[in-house]
């Protein structure tokens, strides 16, 4: 496999669009942010957050207007604000296990849809790109098993994204596994934005995110 383009470490400009997955500053309790905590995994480089708390996959697109003109590259954590607004297909009662199914296909192929435009709006840019997929609740969680269960489809709709365009791939289900890597069921604390920022400051060195994540590379 072709290794993605990385720059040399003091030479780059990493940009985090997406969500709170990456602003996460409200919700730490006065402890460092992601993008504090990638500054720190990265020093000499600059790192932008354009990423915005509440946003969904159609507001990327806005947020790369803004991208400045030396990023070298970019991280997408986006889509689990979407996936949120499908919850209410939780409390459902359809007659059988195939409608069930059926109506959560239907949410899944209107999520893939939006991430597979969103992503291409992304690489139009030029720039190494990497994606986080939607990380699962802390383990504690009441009800994680059907979550977990749910977030699979629209979790499969970004690793076909990734995979089809040659996007590098951060699974934050395998990066946020401890009950302390969560601020709350769907923000990450300071421990789990520590662990992300590891994971993208190794994707900026390396073209690969640190252990415990995964990267696909073309």
């Amino acid at each position: 496999m072709e290794e993605l383009p990385t720059a040399s470490a003091g030479s780059g400009h990493m940009v985090l669009l997406g969500d709170s997955i990456f602003d996460n500053g409200a919700y730490v309790g006065g402890g460092p942010a992601v993008i504090a905590q990638l500054r720190q995994e990265l020093p000499g480089w600059r790192c932008t957050l354009l990423a915005l708390d509440g946003d969904v996959i159609s507001g990327v697109p806005r947020q790369v207007a803004s991208l400045p003109g030396d990023a070298t590259h970019v991280v997408v954590s986006a889509g689990g604000n979407d996936a949120l607004g499908h919850a209410p297909l939780l409390q459902e009662r359809p007659p059988s296990v195939g409608e069930a199914l059926g109506m959560l296909g239907a949410a899944r192929k209107q999520f893939a849809s939006d991430y597979h435009a969103m992503l291409d709006h992304v690489q139009e840019a030029g720039l190494p790109v990497a994606v986080c997929t939607i990380y699962d609740t802390p383990p504690s969680q009441p009800g994680q098993d059907v979550i977990q269960a749910a977030l699979c489809l629209f979790n499969d709709a970004i690793t076909r994204a990734a995979f089809s365009r040659g996007a590098a791939l951060i699974d934050l289900r395998l990066i946020c596994n401890e009950d302390a890597d969560y601020a709350n069921p769907i923000e990450p604390s300071s421990q789990g934005g520590q662990k992300i920022a590891r994971a993208i400051a190794s994707f900026a060195r390396l073209g690969k995110p640190a252990a415990a994540s995964l990267v696909i590379t073309r």
